[in-house]
């Protein structure tokens, strides 16, 4: 029951994760860059989970100085560099091919952990692997002849998918030593300060005149950011890094999913293989 639980937890990580566009879009046509976006994202989660666990739980606040080392990883070294990685993917690259390299998250993780804590990979679990990549890379549109892909793309496109990998792995050792909550808050203590390397002062100025972007940018902290993070790694604590990782390719199909039910955005027979594709390998792990 409780694996059951924790792999429910993930799957709706991931779709909080997918509906992101709801927030993003808005908030690029208020003006926002997207590496704007991310600096509100991490500050806004920074701020919320703070101000929440300051009422309801400070005990969440207290760590070890000697653990704050997987603090930085997860909140760094993993949730800001593969951000920054992955936009500058996108800035050389097709949006498809930083996409894809971005799911060769799991593929990292499933090797990471059978090395550092020697995760059987089983038929099983490699099968769901390939079921999900290729279901990214249909959802992404990688076979619709627009892929494009540079040396320093396809580096810094591996690299976004390897920091993102990062988070399950130092979030798994943070994990042995406090609760979900505790870590969740400490990732983004870390990853709210270190974000403001992106900020854009002119920029959020000209934005956040604008009330309704306030709105906005709460939600994309509440729902597509601090609430995921947490019901992510309370999955972490109770289901393999590798498993976990897999289960969280569910993503890119509820952003697929959000374009065509909320923005219009035509289902074609590519997007409608890789959804399946997706969730049949979602099914296998179950």
């Amino acid at each position: 029951m409780e694996h059951r639980k924790a792999c429910g937890s993930i799957l709706a990580a991931a779709v909080l994760w997918g509906i992101i566009g709801l927030w993003n879009r808005r908030l690029m046509a208020a003006g926002l860059s997207p590496t704007s976006i991310v600096m509100v994202r991490n500050l806004g989660g920074m701020a919320l989970l703070s101000l929440v666990f300051g009422v309801r739980d400070r005990s969440v606040f207290r760590v070890q100085r000697r653990h704050l080392k997987y603090f930085f990883g997860t909140g760094v070294v993993s949730v800001v560099l593969f951000t920054v990685c992955y936009f500058s993917c996108q800035r050389i690259c097709s949006l498809a091919a930083a996409s894809i390299l971005l799911y060769t998250a799991p593929s990292f993780v499933v090797l990471l952990s059978a090395v550092l804590w020697r995760e059987t990979v089983t038929r099983k679990k490699l099968l769901a692997l390939a079921l999900t990549f290729l279901g990214c890379a249909f959802v992404c549109g990688a076979f619709s002849g627009s892929l494009s892909v540079s040396l320093p793309g396809l580096l810094l496109g591996l690299g976004a998918g390897f920091f993102y990998a990062l988070y399950s792995i130092f979030g798994r050792y943070a994990l042995a030593h406090y609760s979900p909550l505790t870590v969740t808050l400490w990732t983004f203590l870390f990853a709210g300060p270190a974000s403001l390397a992106l900020v854009r002062p002119d920029e959020l100025a000209a934005a956040f005149s604008l009330p309704e972007v306030w709105c906005v940018a709460l939600a994309l902290a509440a729902l597509s950011t601090a609430l995921p993070y947490i019901l992510y790694t309370w999955g972490l604590a109770h289901v393999e890094p590798g498993r976990a990782s897999i289960l969280a390719s569910l993503e890119p199909v509820a952003a697929a999913l959000t374009g065509v039910l909320v923005f219009g955005e035509p289902m074609g027979a590519s997007m409608l293989a890789g959804v399946l594709c997706v969730l049949t390998g979602v099914y296998i792990l179950r």
